[in-house]
């Protein structure tokens, strides 16, 4: 649209250059005609009235305002001078062939002389410009408009067309990222590429096998690392409950033993959420991201997020000092154990990096936000995305904490995301404004109030 636009404007400047310089042609020209014909309206009169005796004669009748009548000495006949324009009269009236100039933009002069029987005579006639400029301002002002009106009805053509030709592809693009996400066995199935859309439609469709396999390989990997650390881990966690349940152990490992059994653990049920999002992830066509269900796609049980959070805290909160500001009717439509999931990895973050932890909870339309806050060293709104990468750590860990809540949020229709935090206060309450340390993470799910 804009091109067409600038192109349309291009023609227009160079039709309006091209049509005032055809219409000042003209205008001289016709200028040049009207002297013409007045200088020989005067000839005529001045032969058929002059004689040998009577000398130069010029009827008063022919001397209209910037005509005048010179003898072959340059000496003024008949006429009146215009005082703008005596300098011009007075180079005129010796020429000795006719003779045509212009007089500053106001006016063109004729010169013509001829011979009489009384002797020679020189007629200056001076035609005015103005009712000829008048006509080329007027086609200059009707061209601008013309140009305007051109720009304007080209650009929202070619609006038009444009958008009319690509609405198909732009509802194409739109429809293979919704196949992309919820229906991977989805392909628009045009037929041969005979055209730009057909070509289009072929190109998409192969983009969408390839973004389908590499999908399914992401989820075959996760589900098969999933079953194949479960073994190990169970064969770990037994081995670590019967040493555990010997009597003669020392405190420091009894001890020791505790610390493996509950990482084991939580390993363990990390494992099963992995396994139970793969799967998820794994039909063609889930809804579990759009509609807020479990992760199997069906309706999500009810569960209490005071409860949910309250399980979590135990399990991950293990120093830190933590206040807990969740509503008792609000429910979240999630299986217990997702949630408690999605909020371990945040709940460790804020433990290892802070003394406080404070865990606030709101419903916001049909999504529960449970924000946790700790009062460490915060994170720089630069640096915050980049956490939630596989790998990435601010504290030397291993950096999968937060991606795997990340996850786990997302396979329910919910997201973790970084937000300017306020840290608690010592006393677990609210403390310090956002900015002098602290970092909050909000965990979103499906949720709903308890009615009744």
């Amino acid at each position: 649209m804009t091109l067409a636009a600038v192109v349309a404007l291009l023609v227009a400047v160079v039709l309006a250059v091209v049509l005032q310089a055809v219409l000042n042609t003209s205008s001289s020209s016709a200028a040049d005609r009207v002297l013409d014909d007045r200088a020989d309206a005067v000839v005529s009169s001045v032969l058929a009235t002059t004689t040998a005796s009577s000398g130069i004669t010029v009827p008063d009748t022919l001397l209209d305002p910037g005509v005048v009548v010179y003898d072959d000495t340059g000496a003024l006949v008949a006429g009146s001078v215009p005082a703008s324009l005596g300098r011009v009269f007075d180079d005129l009236s010796t020429s000795t062939s006719r003779r045509i100039v212009r007089a500053g933009d106001a006016y063109r002069l004729l010169a013509l002389p001829f011979e009489t029987e009384a002797g020679g005579a020189v007629v200056v006639i001076a035609e005015p410009l103005a009712p000829y400029e008048g006509d080329e301002v007027l086609a200059l002002v009707v061209t601008i408009v013309a140009g305007v009106v051109l720009v304007a009805l080209s650009a929202a053509v070619a609006g038009w067309a444009s958008g009319r030709a690509l609405a198909p592809v732009a509802a194409m693009a739109a429809t293979a990222e919704e196949w992309s996400e919820h229906d991977l066995q989805r392909r628009f199935e045009l037929g041969a590429p005979t055209n730009e859309i057909r070509a289009l439609g072929h190109t998409l469709d192969a983009l969408l096998d390839r973004v389908a396999q590499a999908i399914r390989a992401e989820q075959r990997l996760t589900a098969e690392l999933a079953h194949e650390l479960r073994t190990p881990l169970t064969s770990l966690q037994v081995t670590a409950e019967l040493a555990a349940s010997r009597d003669d152990l020392d405190a420091d490992l009894r001890e020791d033993l505790d610390d493996i059994l509950a990482a084991s653990r939580s390993m363990a049920a990390t494992i099963t959420v992995l396994l139970d999002v793969a799967r998820a992830q794994a039909s063609p066509f889930s809804t579990a991201g759009a509609a807020g269900g479990t992760p199997g796609g069906g309706a999500a049980p009810g569960t209490p997020a005071a409860d949910a959070v309250r399980q979590a805290v135990d399990q991950y909160v293990l120093s830190a000092a933590v206040a807990l500001d969740v509503p008792d009717d609000l429910v979240l439509e999630v299986p217990r154990e997702l949630a408690v999931r999605a909020l371990a990895p945040v709940l460790a973050n804020a433990d290892r990096h802070g003394t406080h932890v404070r865990v606030t909870a709101r419903l916001e339309g049909d999504r529960a936000w449970l924000d946790v806050t700790d009062d460490g060293d915060g994170v720089h709104e630069d640096d915050a995305e980049a956490l939630f990468l596989p790998g990435r750590s601010g504290s030397g860990g291993a950096g999968l904490g937060l991606p795997l809540a990340r996850r786990v949020a997302r396979s329910a229709g919910g997201d973790v995301t970084h937000v300017p935090g306020v840290a608690p206060g010592e006393d677990g309450g609210p403390g310090t404004a956002a900015g002098a340390g602290g970092a909050t993470f909000r965990v979103s799910l499906p949720a709903h109030a308890r009615v009744g």
